[in-house]
């Protein structure tokens, strides 16, 4: 049974907590300048998780953090079953934890309230036990109680979890986050005792190229890869730098510029997410697909099913529900790029390899420019 509160403490629909967040906004989403690919990578992802999530490689100083926290505060408040570590779904089974699931199964009154959607940063330092969670075999053997220390994982359901500098992190992490957010649970096993807990999240990452790369294996893991470059434009590049201490300088101020477009694309995306099932692509599109990644030599399917999702999240954000072939130029070098096999004898760079299959597959010999209108 789910009960809720509100701030008459009668019986209603739902708690919602008006406690203000004290914490200082991040900067804009839409005050931010360049990164397209980027902003919309992170955009499709949280329109449908499925894709996979988003590395990002670039330069240092290039704000890859910064769009990452930016990303947050478009996202709209779920809800959830108030005092549960797991931010477990007051009517979704799949993204319950195991005492909410028996509480429900035993008639209980589970009160709910709605939070902003968690952002969970992991520090490089980070231990498995910190990241996957612990158990206290003491307090289990002494009890015979689960005594479950929840970890980012479970603070993460539901929410974004970045890693910065992911490819500094030791390759055994990198594999137990790949896995969780693919499979939507985390699996916690010490000394016999056995604890399954939801695990959803968006899994963004980012680096420093100089600083090496992941490995294939890994990279393939990940839905969609985007390299950043630094802005060489002058004018650009100053009006960063103004907008930047704008925002230092009275950050009230400035986010109030921002509400009129930052709500807008917030129901933009809200509105791609109700619609996104109701995009339909058609059988040819499924099979252009295909042959696509079949003659880029791609290995596995992870291609074709990424592709797949981005261009029906694209679609939906779009606000159709027919797709076209811009949709699909549009988002292919977003999840293939980084599935391609480097040949360091090619003369032709990985997204020109992409283009091209693109033009002979789809038909088309003249300039691509048209894909790129919206």
């Amino acid at each position: 049974m789910l009960e809720t509160r509100n701030h008459n403490n009668k019986k209603d629909n739902t708690f919602v907590s008006c406690k203000k967040d004290k914490n200082r906004q991040a900067f804009p989403f839409t005050a931010l300048i360049g990164q397209t690919n980027m902003k919309l990578a992170l955009i499709l992802n949280v329109i449908d998780p499925r894709i996979g999530g988003v590395m990002s490689m670039g330069d240092r100083g290039t704000g890859k953090s910064t769009v990452v926290r930016a990303l947050a505060d478009l996202l709209p408040k779920i809800q959830v079953v108030i005092n549960d570590p797991f931010n477990s779904h007051p009517f979704d089974y799949d993204l319950m934890s195991d005492e909410i699931k028996k509480k429900k199964e035993n008639a209980e009154k589970i009160y709910t309230t709605f939070i902003k959607t968690p952002m969970i940063d992991l520090p490089l330092g980070a231990t498995e036990d910190r990241v996957c969670g612990t158990i206290d075999i003491e307090k289990a053997l002494l009890d015979g109680t689960k005594a479950f220390e929840p970890g980012l994982l479970a603070k993460a359901n539901r929410g974004i979890l970045y890693v910065d500098e992911v490819n500094l992190l030791d390759d055994h992490l990198v594999d137990i986050l790949l896995d969780s957010a693919a499979g939507g649970w985390n699996t916690v096993e010490r000394e016999g005792i056995s604890i399954v807990h939801p695990a959803r999240f968006i899994l963004i990452g980012s680096g420093n190229p100089e600083e090496g790369d992941l490995r294939p294996q890994l990279l393939d893991r990940f839905g969609m890869h985007v390299q950043i470059k630094t802005i060489k434009d002058p004018i650009s590049r100053v009006k960063i730098v103004e907008r930047r201490a704008n925002y230092d300088k009275s950050p009230e101020l400035f986010l109030k510029e921002y509400d009129c477009l930052q709500e807008f694309l917030k129901n933009r995306i809200v509105t791609a997410r109700d619609s996104l099932s109701s995009v339909k692509m058609d059988y040819q599109y499924k099979i252009n697909i295909a042959e696509l990644c079949s003659r880029l030599n791609i290995d596995g399917l992870r291609g074709d099913i990424v592709v797949n999702r981005a261009v029906k999240a694209f679609v939906a954000l779009n606000s159709r529900l027919s797709i076209l072939d811009k949709d699909v130029f549009t988002t292919i070098s977003l999840c293939l790029v980084h599935r391609l096999k480097k040949n360091p004898l090619e003369s032709i760079s990985s997204d020109e390899s992409i283009i091209n299959v693109f033009k002979d597959i789809f038909g088309y010999s003249d300039s691509l420019e048209y894909a790129l209108n919206e």
